[in-house]
């Protein structure tokens, strides 16, 4: 006996059918723009880089021995690691006082700052706001270049030392920091320091720059002819995670 079959009708297809800003095969995911997309994709591969460094620094910490007595009784040798409150304990204009890490967490509240700012900025962004992103992205790119300055101090200081130093074994004194010698510790101590801070560094000083043009951009126009300020939201992304990452460079080189 012969057996009849139904064929299910194949559901049409429309090419204009209406979006429903979720992921279905068809739709951009999340309404994410082309640029937004891209950057978070570059975020993503520079969260990488930046947890292979700080990786590479708890192995080779790991590796190097410790002070094993109180904190008062500590001194700076090259056969353990450094505590950090006795290394970066200066603070600009207090000389000889024994401030540990007031200085690093002056740094670290400005970055916070910051991101507020930033925040205010792509706020106004999305107002149509000229006047109040000029005014919010001024105020980020203040706050960058004193993150910047404040760096430099410190690292001024880190390479002069302390004025005691440290007695090496053929009977010379050894004031701060090189990528040869340190006054503080292993060498690869101050290498790291060198290394990871600079390499934050960097990322503050292109943040910037970007700052610097999109301030410039939005006060001759460019953004209101385009319609919107998304651009303004792009760079927000990357300052956001620059500061971030500062948050875990402060913990694992400043707390740990």
């Amino acid at each position: 006996m012969a057996h009849s079959t139904t064929l299910e009708p194949t559901p049409t297809i429309y090419a204009d059918a209406p979006r429903t800003g979720t992921w279905d095969g068809g739709n951009e995911p999340f309404k994410a723009s082309y640029g937004k997309l891209m950057m978070w994709f570059f975020l993503l591969s520079d969260a990488f880089t930046f947890g292979a460094f700080l990786t590479a620094y708890g192995m080779i910490r790991h590796k190097h021995g410790v002070f094993t007595g109180t904190a008062d009784k500590f001194f700076f040798s090259t056969a353990h690691w450094p505590i950090p409150e006795k290394v970066f304990n200066a603070f600009p204009g207090l000389h000889g006082m024994d401030l540990p890490l007031a200085f690093v967490a002056l740094m670290t509240m400005i970055l916070i700052f910051s991101s507020v700012t930033m925040v205010l900025a792509v706020e106004a962004g999305h107002r149509m706001d000229k006047g109040d992103v000029q005014k919010w992205l001024l105020w980020t790119i203040l706050f960058g270049a004193m993150f910047l300055s404040s760096q430099a101090w410190e690292w001024s200081h880190f390479i002069g030392g302390t004025e005691a130093g440290l007695r090496m074994a053929d009977g010379s004194v050894m004031h701060g920091a090189n990528l040869a010698v340190n006054q503080y510790g292993p060498p690869l101590f101050a290498d790291l320091f060198f290394f990871i801070t600079g390499f934050h560094g960097t990322h503050v000083f292109s943040g910037v720059c970007l700052l610097v043009w999109c301030f410039i951009a939005t006060t001759n126009g460019t953004f209101e002819k385009r319609g919107h300020y998304e651009m303004v939201e792009k760079i927000g992304l990357y300052w956001h995670f620059v500061d971030l990452v500062w948050v875990f460079v402060f913990t694992f080189f400043y707390l740990v």
